[in-house]
């Protein structure tokens, strides 16, 4: 039984929609107002069941997915059997017009149990800002719900054939509202009045069970932080045998001590002494594949940019060119700890008196 049409309501349903169905139903068919009525017993014991999984959030996401529906449930339909005039129609047996046809127009709208795709999972990869650049395969430990390798995702599990309890080996149930007597196929057996299967215990009929797994990524060269990797069949196993989801991947790329990374292009300050820069130089310069020498040129100033072709980010998936690494000149005066340097720096000044701001600020 489907537990959105056994309280009548949408699966679009709100919580408040769900509480009064809940209530006006369980005041219709509570033990209390139907002594001795094994159906409606039976019915208010649904209606209970079918609340406490609707009314959590998390069961019923559960539900919503196809975990607690048994792969055993069938299309019933309620029929009119005619009128019963044995019993009174007075007070709370009495039933509305809509409240008497409402189980048979339910059960023509219950939705066929066609298996259902599983629901995607979605985690996060932390990579290091080198492993991100270079890519590669990545193992990432992740929890999903598989199927259950005891029923095979089914719910159920052959046991020795028995008559149904529900119906008592008749294969249908019957219940009055008022005069008006009703005749749905047993639920419980299907109709066929005979139990040929049992919940799984290893999954409580449920047919999925939740497992720790190690899924290995294939993470491409140079991706960004940000970008997602799908993993196609490794999310949550599908309900009644359906297909499972998907994993998505969500990539966190770490930074790096002295790389700054734009697009696919490299950024790296490089400290400059003053005599580097006035005189030249050839400096080492580290890079993702390791160290070269860099020429610094003679008169070099402090933020001058030096681009080295191709030594910045690959393409993912070697589509184009890779990017540049660029190298930002800043010049760092030496501490002066004697007169000499002190000398010598204003004899400096002395032979190259050039006013270095007039450019700036104009004659």
């Amino acid at each position: 039984m489907d537990f959105y049409t056994l309280l009548g309501l949408s699966r679009a349903a709100s919580a408040d929609e769900i509480e009064r169905a809940y209530r006006r139903l369980s005041r219709r068919f509570h033990p209390g107002i139907n002594p001795g009525d094994r159906v409606a017993a039976e019915t208010y014991r649904q209606i209970q069941h079918a609340y406490s999984v609707l009314a959590d959030l998390e069961r019923r996401r559960e539900y919503d997915r196809g975990a607690g529906r048994s792969s055993a449930e069938a299309e019933t339909a309620a029929s009119f059997e005619g009128f019963d005039f044995s019993a009174t129609a007075e007070g709370p047996r009495a039933a509305t017009f809509s409240e008497l046809f409402a189980g048979v127009f339910q059960d023509a709208a219950r939705e066929a149990t066609t298996p259902s795709r599983g629901a995607d999972v979605e985690t996060t990869l932390t990579l290091s800002f080198v492993d991100g650049v270079r890519g590669g395969q990545f193992p990432l430990s992740i929890v999903r719900q598989d199927r259950c390798p005891s029923c095979a995702g089914d719910g159920r599990v052959p046991r020795p054939v028995i008559a149904c309890p529900a119906c008592g080996g008749q294969g249908a149930r019957r219940w009055a509202r008022g005069h008006m007597v009703f005749a749905a196929p047993c639920e419980g057996c299907v109709g066929t009045g005979r139990l040929t299967t049992q919940p799984c215990r290893a999954c409580m009929g449920v047919g999925v069970q939740t497992r720790s797994e190690v899924a290995t990524i294939l993470v491409p060269a140079g991706i960004e932080s940000g970008a997602r990797v799908a993993v196609p069949g490794r999310g949550n196993a599908g309900a009644r045998g359906g297909p499972a989801g998907d994993l998505y991947v969500t990539i966190e790329v770490g930074e790096h001590p002295f790389f700054r990374r734009v697009g696919r292009d490299l950024y790296l300050m490089l400290p400059v002494a003053i005599h580097e820069a006035a005189l030249g130089a050839r400096i080492e310069v580290p890079t993702l594949d390791g160290p070269v020498r860099v020429r610094i040129p003679p008169g070099t100033s402090s933020g001058r940019q030096l681009r080295l072709s191709g030594r910045g980010i690959p393409a993912g998936n070697g589509a184009g060119d890779p990017g540049d690494l660029i190298v930002e000149t800043r010049i760092v005066l030496p501490p002066i700890r004697d007169e000499r340097s002190k000398e010598l720096l204003r004899e400096f000044g002395r032979l190259n008196d050039v006013d270095v701001r007039r450019d700036m600020f104009g004659a």
